[in-house]
């Protein structure tokens, strides 16, 4: 059969959009030692009870153990959500390993994501007076701490780093000619000027600190293998390329995209690198992510928690389409002169509920808006969920957590850590109950075992509900174009299962 790519889709039934998303929300509040998940009830189905508080995250792995970043004791750094460390804890509560990075020089903070089964975790890195001064920064007279990002895989019961990216390696300036990095910033997007974020006139607060850049949010793209991430201070979001060695991304050549280390795409404050474009995040953004690519609404596209979107008391959830260039190393289009598109976001949601600092978004695969809205620095501190029609469908109050996500009952991480996660009502993978043969097929697939009251749905690639005539015995796809397709289909009692198919009519 030939090679077919093509990503496995996750259910979207319209008929359930008003409903809630059945799954379970894990959090744990920052600097508290006790990490919870809890159903679509509110009830806590699980809770860890860790030897360190969380400094900012918490993330289940398929396995159910999860990975956490933690509040180091011997810290010798200090800022927001200052960590240090990251554990993978068992379901047990036990440590299965741990890694510290803190010193007097580097330190972790904020948020982690999975790349593989290793973390990413964002870090501090200290730079002097004279450091600064030499690489062109107007008026220092304090260390600085710009951001970089260090991978870490598992080594016994320990870590070690494999991959990182420095910030400092990719910046220049245009304020004093016979210092490093001098070049003209508006030709140069690529890199990250190192005034853009001025001492004086109208910076945002918080950025005298040694935090210089305060990146808050991280995510990867195993696809495309690129990370993305965001600032605070500087009201934007990036994109680089994460298939380059250690040495590759100290540089502007080698990975996939060909440009090393540098800014492959940025966007939300044209002005940082010299070019004229609106103003899409007007201050504090947090949890940058790409949307599932999976059929859900908006797949393959960044999110964005706007906290003050609107104004300094109205949050946004923003989605936009970054313009990637898959036919030239996963690079993105732009026009020589112009801002990086698209002007504007694709669609914007206006939180219920918002907050000023940290907080997270994320699109469920039934189209719902998942929300946690932080309650530090005077934020609601709830997480809810809305419909497509923007009426709340589930919240919750957990004490306003940095970051909550959601998982959905056929998560691994689930299964693995509950018996019987779905309850009836909700989508089940397929069990002995019916059989699709032959898959993959030529054209026409077969069911055996389906009741006559049984109801059947099929979904293409993008999402998109097919308005094909079904029979309980019979799916003719020999009109569709090769790919996978989701099968959905809801018994007499109400219990939804799911299939993909596999359409390849070149190999039989």
């Amino acid at each position: 059969m030939n090679k077919i790519l093509f990503i496995i889709l996750a259910i979207i039934q319209i008929s359930i959009f008003s409903q809630d998303f059945n799954g379970f929300a894990l959090y744990n509040r920052q600097n508290q030692n006790t990490a919870y998940l809890i159903d679509k009830d509110g009830s806590i189905a699980k809770t860890w009870n860790c030897n360190v508080a969380c400094n900012y995250t918490v993330l289940l792995k398929e396995n159910g153990n999860i990975i956490r970043g933690g509040k180091y004791a011997s810290n010798q750094l200090n800022g927001a959500a200052i960590g240090g460390m990251v554990q993978e804890i068992d379901p047990s509560g036990g440590i299965v390993w741990e890694y510290i990075y803190s010193n007097a020089d580097h330190c972790s903070h904020h948020d982690i994501c999975l790349v593989g089964d290793n973390v990413m975790l964002i870090a501090w890195e200290v730079k002097t007076v004279s450091e600064l001064t030499q690489a062109g920064y107007d008026g220092a007279t304090t260390s600085k701490w710009p951001t970089h990002f260090v991978e870490i895989a598992q080594n016994g019961s320990g870590g070690q780093i494999v991959w990182e990216w420095h910030i400092w390696d990719h910046l220049i300036q245009d304020h004093d000619s016979s210092k490093d990095n001098f070049g003209v910033i508006s030709n140069h997007p690529e890199l990250i000027d190192i005034n853009m974020i001025s001492a004086t006139g109208g910076g945002p607060t918080g950025m005298n600190s040694g935090d210089w850049f305060h990146i808050n949010g991280i995510d990867y793209n195993a696809d495309l293998d690129q990370i993305a991430f965001s600032s605070r201070h500087a009201s934007e979001v990036y994109i680089i390329d994460h298939s380059t060695t250690t040495s590759e991304a100290a540089t502007h050549s080698g990975g996939n995209s060909g440009k090393g280390g540098d800014i492959l795409y940025r966007w939300g404050n044209p002005s940082n690198y010299g070019l004229s474009g609106n103003q899409i995040i007007p201050d504090a953004v947090h949890d940058i992510r790409w949307i599932e690519n999976d059929g859900r609404p908006y797949g393959g596209y960044l999110q964005i928690f706007n906290n003050k979107g609107i104004n300094n008391t109205q949050s946004t959830v923003e989605v936009f389409l970054a313009p990637l260039d898959s036919t030239n190393g996963n690079n993105y289009f732009r026009t020589s002169g112009q801002a990086f598109g698209p002007a504007s976001y694709d669609s914007r949601y206006v939180c219920q509920y918002s907050a000023p600092g940290q907080s997270s978004a994320d699109r469920m695969s039934n189209g719902n808006i998942f929300v946690n809205t932080s309650g530090g620095q005077g934020g609601a501190g709830i997480m809810y969920e809305v419909d497509q029609n923007d009426n709340i469908v589930w919240q919750y109050n957990g004490g306003g957590p940095a970051k909550a996500f959601r998982y959905e009952c056929e998560y691994p991480g689930i299964i693995s850590l509950l018996n019987n996660p779905c309850s009836v009502g909700t989508e089940n993978t397929k069990d002995s109950k019916f059989s699709i043969y032959p898959n993959p097929s030529k054209g026409v697939f077969n069911f055996d075992g389906l009741s006559k009251s049984a109801s059947i749905n099929i979904f293409n690639v993008y999402g998109k509900l097919l308005p094909i005539k079904i029979s309980n015995t019979e799916l003719d796809l020999s009109n569709q174009p090769n790919g996978i397709y989701l099968v959905k289909i809801q018994d007499s009692k109400g219990v939804f299962y799911t299939d993909k198919i596999i359409l390849d009519k070149n190999e039989f």
